[in-house]
């Protein structure tokens, strides 16, 4: 075909990207074949801008079963022939676009990847971003997102148990949709994603295909928006979580029970049937050969590029061994699926699809697989210089800490959750044992003693401000959220949301962060194992902050020794864990006093990971030990936040009238100091837990005993519980209210 400049644009390629495939190929390529190379060499599905970084973080480790990027999923073993398998993924421009389906469907999508591979999933969490409520174009986004969200989990009968919304005016006119599933399955039980076997037929399995979400892999994913991106609703795919739940229930049976049958299962996410099938025969070292003219489809008319590119939902493809065709058949038929052989594996390493006797794509797998890889030069911004050494001690200090206190809480970023978590089903199948609202979420492994503890977490406003440690402490405090519930942390799954990867300042903000990552994986022993990356996260050329979400999987090996955040009993002794009251002005970067009193963004985040393992270690194994009542990291608002949550969430107070603090009260009191931990134990434990501590070289404050109905934090602050609890429960409810 003659070069068409218009639709190289459309597929997101460049003029040079267009030649190499000229080049690889040996010739122009078909209409089709140029949609295929659009697709797989996007950043969605090729990872051309980020591969060399994400080569940089740690992914082996003796509890991991699978190869990064080698099946649907990262899986770890859990013991006892069980695994968790687990990742997060992206759905931001479509979110932008139509809010619920773009929310809903990214739930559809990251569900599908996990009973791809034969594990039962067990828990929804997500990560959402948005700008502030006062717009209202950003309480739509919010409202539409939470509902899609919500909406497809609770249809699906899937528990929505853990994540965090934030809130920045970077992310008003790009939401940030990140959702995460996690499932359970014996190690036994895994089913690849590979179409092995030449002479396996290929067979496409459930919802018929249309022409919503066409583009959606190079639209969507490798582009900036502008005012014209409303035009883009049609990329945007339609879910339908009640044929998903049948699809889920099909392909399970077909893993517990038959795995003869068949030698590899392929969910149909970004770019259809293009992705599915080229990448499946990648895995495995084969070829692939499809009709499309075998494939169902609900709308008249549709040529080979629209249904190979097609992004219709709820749909997956089955490599069947052929004396099991019709075995297959009817057990999807049993679920009432539709099943349809669309063509076979072969042997020849090329993909080739045909449109019933005429061919009209042909490539050599490791080409469609294989783009190029761009290792940019990174630009330091401009603005870090100039923010990192702004002078915070020039603000003035507190001088009503009360007020200050009760305006964080009721801030939509601190402010209780309740709200969005109210609308998903969190207690579903009855694996929840610690559900939203606490530091992590925890899952019983039914058949076992064992649990899981889940998070998702990250910082964009401490990554703007440090790329590198904005990086660590994602990674750090998602670690910290699951050992306070009483978790050794195993494994991440991160979702890396970045602006436009082709300006040096985005590039050099990915690799900071990636490297930072990477530190604090490998000090506290969390290898990589699966995830996504989001580029060209910008508006108008104004991009997102630079905002890596990190989801931690920790093992419990009893889950009845999981640790709540709230204090427990009346008299109880509550200390920290880490650096104590008499913090520096510096430990007011980033922090959402700064934003949330003072108007802004300032200063540079530190963490230590050495001390950051061992105040880790401390709480790990002090809650292993029996000795703590209760455990909360210390984080968004700082020290009296953390001690406000621990309050607010028991009833009880703190008398702590016996404190004192040196220096700065705000950054004593609001300060986020990282590696820092709130615990409570019995009165007469102090000793053990001090010395258990000073074993890790860990900082070791007496903060007070709880009980009584207010919060008293030496003379700074005396605050009534009910107070505290009122400001923190009322504060989005006022701010989706436009108040």
């Amino acid at each position: 075909m003659a070069v068409d400049q218009r639709l190289i644009e459309e597929l997101a390629l460049s003029l040079d990207e267009y030649h190499l495939i000229v080049e690889r190929l040996g010739r122009e390529p078909t209409e089709v074949e140029l949609g295929m190379f659009g697709a797989l060499w996007s950043e969605h599905c090729g990872y051309k801008n980020s591969k060399p970084l994400l080569r940089l973080l740690p992914n082996t480790g003796p509890r991991i079963l699978t190869r990064m990027g080698g099946e649907n999923a990262g899986a770890v073993d859990i013991g006892d022939g069980l695994c968790v398998v687990m990742k997060i993924e992206s759905h931001n421009h479509p979110s932008a676009i139509e809010p619920y389906q773009g929310a809903a469907t990214g739930v559809g999508g990251i569900v599908r990847d996990i009973f791809a591979m034969g594990a039962r999933p067990i828990a929804i969490l997500d990560s959402l971003r948005f700008g502030p409520l006062s717009d209202r174009r950003n309480r739509y986004l919010f409202d539409g997102v939470v509902g899609g969200i919500g909406g497809y989990g609770n249809c699906l009968g899937i528990p929505t148990v853990a994540g965090e919304v934030c809130f920045a005016d970077a992310y008003s006119a790009n939401p940030l949709v990140n959702a995460m599933c996690v499932g359970v399955a014996r190690i036994d039980d895994l089913m690849p994603g590979g179409a092995k076997g030449p002479g396996n037929l290929v067979m496409l399995v459930g919802a018929d295909t249309g022409r919503d979400g066409i583009g959606g892999a190079n639209v969507l994913a490798s582009r900036v928006f502008d005012e014209s991106s409303a035009e883009l609703r049609p990329t945007v795919q339609v879910g339908n979580p009640f044929l998903e739940k049948l699809l889920m229930e099909a392909c399970l049976e077909i893993a517990e029970k038959y795995p003869d049958w068949v030698v590899g299962i392929q969910d149909l996410g970004a770019a259809g049937l293009t992705s599915s099938s080229v990448e499946a025969a990648e895995r495995a070292g084969t070829g692939i050969e499809v009709d499309v003219s075998l494939a169902p489809r609900r709308e008249k008319g549709m040529t080979p590029y629209e249904v190979m590119l097609s992004e219709s939902q709820e749909r997956m493809l089955v490599f069947v061994k052929p004396e099991h065709e019709e075995d297959v058949r009817r057990l999807f038929q049993h679920w009432e699926l539709r099943s349809d052989v669309i063509g076979r594996v072969t042997d020849d390493g090329c993909a080739r699809v045909r449109d019933g006797d005429q061919e009209v794509a042909r490539a050599p797998v490791t080409v469609l697989t294989t783009p190029p890889e761009y290792r940019r030069q990174g630009e330091e911004p401009a603005y870090l210089e100039r923010l990192q050494s702004y002078d915070l001690a020039s603000l003035p200090d507190l001088t009503d800490p009360p007020a200050a206190l009760l305006r964080l809480l009721s801030s939509p970023e601190i402010a209780d959750k309740r709200w969005v978590w109210r609308q998903y089903d969190h207690q579903v199948l009855t694996n929840t044992a610690v559900g939203p609202g606490s530091d992590a979420a925890v899952m019983r492994i039914k058949g076992t003693n064992k649990g899981i503890a889940l998070t998702t977490d990250g910082n964009g406003l401490y990554c703007y401000l440090d790329p590198y440690a904005g990086g660590a402490i994602a990674v750090a405090e998602a670690a910290r959220n699951v050992v306070c519930a009483g978790a050794e942390p195993l494994a991440v799954t991160d979702c890396l949301n970045f602006g436009n990867p082709e300006k040096p300042e985005v590039y050099y903000q990915m690799e900071q962060v990636v490297r930072g990552m990477a530190a604090a994986c490998e000090r506290l022993g969390t290898p990589v194992i699966s995830g996504n990356v989001s580029l060209y996260n910008e508006t108008n050329g104004d991009a997102v902050l630079p905002t890596p979400v990190v989801g931690m999987l920790g093992l419990l090996e009893d889950v009845g020794q999981r640790c709540p955040m709230a204090f427990q009993a009346a008299g109880d002794e509550v200390f920290l864990l880490g650096a104590g009251l008499e913090a520096a002005a510096a430990t007011l970067a980033g922090s959402e006093y700064l934003r949330e009193v003072h108007g802004l963004v300032a200063g540079r985040p530190q963490i230590d990971l050495d001390l950051e393992a061992g105040v880790q270690r401390t709480c790990l194994e002090a809650i292993q030990g029996g000795l703590l009542h209760s455990a909360h990291d210390c984080s968004h608002g700082g020290l009296a936040v953390a001690l406000a949550e621990c309050c607010i969430e028991s009833g009880l107070g703190l008398e702590g009238s016996g404190l004192r603090v040196s220096g700065r009260q705000d950054a004593a009191l609001f300060g986020e100091g990282q590696s820092r931990i709130v615990i409570s134990c019995p009165p007469g434990r102090r000793g053990e837990i001090e010395a258990l501590a000073g074993g890790y070289g860990v900082p070791f404050t007496h903060l007070g005993r709880a009980g009584g109905e207010r919060l008293v934090i030496g003379d700074l602050l005396s605050v009534p519980v009910a107070d505290l609890a009122r400001a923190y429960r009322e504060g989005l409810p006022r701010a989706l209210q436009g108040r």
